[in-house]
């Protein structure tokens, strides 16, 4: 009889190349390359903004479900270190400055339709975008450290003060995902919609390209 597949592990294993993909992306791997602008991390900052005050307001809602409420602490809550972030990077008024682009709207739309009626889809959105940002996030934070000069300013988002061992952590996540009470389709709708997530993230970094190429060419 073959051994049973963790959902854990087969969610990372299915998602592995759209993760890898969306990583790559010309406008993140330009970024990291060295080759991007400080605006071209201003705008994805701005971008996480919209994202993740979707995430956490469906996350307030989510608290009250006893299978996605077993994910949510407030040790993962971003939305405070964006806010400081953009003060920091924009100015006081950059609630009047930045916009949503259209991958972003969608996006923040998507989280907020399965987050309103589908716990497995809260969590699928909620694994990706927090793991994320315990792994390559952390890297992330340390290079545009780096790259721009930030100590901890504009890059409070990476910075997860309440969470000592991030190895550990991400291990925990892993084990509650592998305890959760679903069933094999739902851990398929689960791995869907996690590879929707994917898409989504591919997506805004397609057009982030696109919104400084137009700013370039009015320039």
């Amino acid at each position: 009889m073959p051994e049973l597949v963790p959902f854990s592990t087969a969610l990372r294993e299915r998602s592995s190349a759209a993760h890898s993909g969306s990583e790559h992306a010309g406008f993140m791997a330009d970024l990291m390359k060295g080759e991007g602008t400080r605006d071209d991390y201003v705008a994805l900052v701005a971008q996480h903004w919209f994202i993740y005050e979707a995430l956490e307001a469906t996350a307030d809602r989510m608290k009250a479900d006893p299978v996605a409420a077993t994910f949510i602490t407030e040790k993962l809550t971003r939305l405070p270190a964006l806010e400081a972030d953009l003060a920091f990077l924009i100015g006081d008024d950059w609630r009047e400055r930045i916009t949503p682009l259209p991958t972003t709207e969608r996006y923040v739309a998507r989280i907020r339709e399965v987050g309103t009626v589908w716990p497995g889809g809260f969590v699928a959105h909620h694994y990706t975008r927090y793991l994320g940002d315990l792994s390559g996030g952390l890297f992330i934070g340390r290079l545009m450290a780096r790259r721009f000069g930030f100590e901890t300013n504009g890059i409070g988002f990476y910075l997860f003060g309440d969470i000592a061992d991030p190895k550990a952590f991400k291990d925990v996540y892993r084990e509650q995902l592998d305890a959760a009470p679903w069933d094999a389709a739902e851990q398929e709708r689960i791995i869907d919609e996690v590879l929707v997530a994917y898409q989504f993230n591919t997506d805004l970094f397609a057009d982030l390209a696109a919104d400084k190429h137009a700013k370039s060419a009015v320039a």
